[in-house]
């Protein structure tokens, strides 16, 4: 799907910056192919239009398409950095879309204070987790449910400014930015609900939302695009974020998307697809102790949309732990997590809970790939699938063998 005018702006003025930097300082092109064995779990997926919690589903053991990437980033001047990020991917379609775009200013300073500025489309400072190539995980296959929501509907299109203080062992940021065009974050939380995967969605791509029987029976299939404009309201996030030795780092940060809750536009089908006014805190931490790392990562808020006279009003949450050993080629991790919702809503959807158990073993025998072992079990209760005739408790277990090339 093209992307509207002001996005493919974004996307040329970064590819001319790359080419401009050429002749410049630093240039360099990162990519990544990715093709994995999948043992599927029964669930209907919720990229197939079920309330399945994985990636996959239908039961089947099948080689699938992970993704593939292509990173460009610029070093023009010892100030000035950009970067571009396209993406491709395949859910129940194919999906081809810049994930980020950006180009970041920070002069030089050799005194303890230090500032800079970035401008285009790029991640909230959320994730402790996914800091790898294309914004994906070291250590698992697939992220949290956290940064699982973060891949899928958060996305800063617009300025952030960062002023940070450096001592001798530790430092200490404050990070703000204003956007737009994430209006309808939240969206997927009441409707669908928390899921588990490595889906990284770029602008101008289509959430699929789960499917809902008609009058006659049928299921029309109904998509999104998560960074669609519905209004010119701003959103804002903040953050403070210390830094010591041994890798460690905390991080808190508020975001608010700024959304007017009653605002809507046209979408597939002839329906109304709301902005969700939605505001969370996420408080992070990382840190290492010899080969083991550890990271935990909290996040609590609400999101709500006024279709009409009606209300649809989410409580969501989501914690996890994740340690992981780095021994040299080989890197075991295990995390531990959690998530709910709480429904207050005219339509009587009451919510959810679950948790899911997450196994990796990542082994990098050479520079250029990685192969992946991941076993990921979910169990989750929704009360609302009772009522469409479906069992309330959804229970999945999917196994992954990846196989990674990096350039």
């Amino acid at each position: 799907m093209m992307a509207p005018a002001s996005v493919r702006g974004v996307v040329l003025a970064g590819l001319a910056f790359a080419g401009s930097a050429a002749s410049a300082q630093d240039v360099k092109i990162h990519a990544f192919l990715d093709g994995r064995l999948v043992d599927a779990p029964s669930p209907t997926s919720f990229t197939e239009g079920g309330y399945g919690k994985t990636r996959y589903g239908s039961g089947d053991t099948r080689l699938q398409f992970g993704g593939g990437g292509l990173i460009v980033t610029a070093q023009a001047t010892p100030s000035l950095f950009g970067l571009v990020d396209v993406q491709a991917q395949t859910t129940d379609h194919r999906m081809l879309g810049l994930v980020e775009s950006y180009l970041r200013y920070r002069p030089v300073s050799l005194s303890p204070w230090r500032w800079s500025l970035q401008a285009g489309v790029f991640f909230p400072p959320v994730s402790l987790e996914n800091d790898g190539i294309g914004w994906t995980s070291p250590w698992t296959i697939t992220p949290s449910a956290i940064n699982s929501w973060v891949g899928e509907e958060l996305r800063d299109v617009g300025v952030q400014g960062q002023l940070q203080w450096r001592g001798q062992s530790s430092s200490l940021a404050a990070t703000g930015a204003l956007f737009r065009r994430n209006e309808i974050a939240g969206n997927i939380l009441p409707t669908r609900g928390w899921s588990l995967s490595d889906l990284t969605y770029g602008l101008g791509e289509r959430i699929r939302l789960p499917d809902q029987p008609s009058e006659n029976g049928q299921a029309p299939t109904e998509r999104y695009d998560p960074f669609r404009r519905v209004t010119n309201q701003i959103g804002w996030h903040a953050d403070l974020t210390w830094r010591a030795p041994g890798n460690t780092r905390v991080t808190l940060l508020r975001w608010d998307n700024g959304a007017d809750p009653h605002a809507w536009v046209p979408y597939e089908g002839g329906d109304r697809l709301y902005a969700w006014r939605t505001k969370f805190w996420s408080l992070g931490a990382t840190t290492q102790s010899g080969p083991v790392t550890w990271i935990a990562q909290a996040m609590e808020g609400g999101t709500l949309a006024l279709p009409g006279t009606r209300h649809v009003q989410t409580h969501f949450r989501s914690a996890f732990v994740l340690v992981g050993w780095n021994q040299g080629a080989w890197r075991p991790a295990l995390r531990l997590e959690h998530f709910s919702t709480d429904n207050d809503s005219s339509f009587g959807d009451g919510g959810e809970h679950g948790n899911a158990v997450t196994a990796a073993l990542a082994w990098r025998p050479h520079d250029w790939l990685r192969i992946t072992y991941e076993l990921m079990r979910v169990d989750s209760y929704r009360s609302y699938l009772a009522s469409t005739g479906q069992s309330p408790n959804v229970k999945a277990t999917q196994m992954q063998v990846s196989a990674r090339l990096l350039y």
